[in-house]
């Protein structure tokens, strides 16, 4: 390679596309000549051309300026790129932005680490239950764990709490575990701080008390704990 090529080579710069791009195009709706169209849109644009026509972007593509003036016009209509009017003195530039389009970006990957996050909270509650159950999860309550956070949405936070109120209880099983839930999601139950003060609302109200004797003296014992399944 002569001397020249090389310097010509080194001095044509980089374009460093950012990854969330490739990793999520799809997710927030572009296809694959979309997403080529933005590579080279911004890589215009990072060269010092923020405003390429279509016929300019077309002598980089592998079709026509006609259908890059299309995705350039879907584009804007997908809210993921702005033409954005520029104004130095009485001179007026237009020039294409593309914020928006990483401003979804940014929302896709916090969408997914939310995911990934709830993902292994629920792989998490799975263990839990084996753990207090001292034993595996049948098919079924799996299956049922699985509705409590699909179908009823309850969060795996308050799905453990439900199962800390069995287990105090005294009635370790899916059937008091699902009663305790439906009665929260009755009663407007959303957080560990209602579930606590509603708990102790209905404690109140409850709660038995019965007499015994003990070496000649009368004591009064108090049972707090409430059977969700006589309500």
């Amino acid at each position: 390679m002569e001397k020249e090529t090389l310097i010509e080579f080194m001095t044509k710069g980089h374009v460093t596309i950012p990854r969330l791009l490739l990793d999520y195009y799809s997710q927030i709706g572009l296809n694959e000549e979309e997403c080529l169209l933005v590579i080279q849109l911004f890589a215009l644009i990072h060269a010092g051309h923020p405003f390429p026509t279509p016929d300019e972007l077309a002598e980089k593509m592998t079709f026509s300026s006609v259908k890059c003036a299309d995705h350039l016009r879907r584009l804007v209509q997908k809210g993921m790129l702005e033409i954005v009017q520029d104004r130095e003195g009485p001179v007026y530039s237009e020039r294409y932005s593309l914020d928006r389009l990483w401003g979804k970006l940014a929302e896709a990957y916090i969408l997914n680490q939310k995911n990934d996050q709830q993902l292994a909270e629920e792989e998490a509650l799975y263990t839990i239950f084996e753990k207090e159950f001292g034993r595996p999860l049948s098919p079924i309550e799996c299956e049922t764990l699985a509705m409590w956070i699909d179908d009823d949405h309850h969060s795996p936070e308050m799905i453990k709490a439900a199962l800390r109120e069995a287990v105090l209880s005294g009635k370790l099983n899916f059937r008091y575990i699902d009663r305790i839930l439906f009665d929260w999601k009755k009663n407007g139950v959303k957080t560990l701080e209602q579930a606590k003060a509603h708990g102790e609302k209905i404690r109140g109200r409850y709660a038995s008390r019965k007499k015994v004797e003990d070496d000649g003296q009368s004591k009064t014992i108090q049972f707090p704990l409430y059977n969700w399944l006589e309500n």
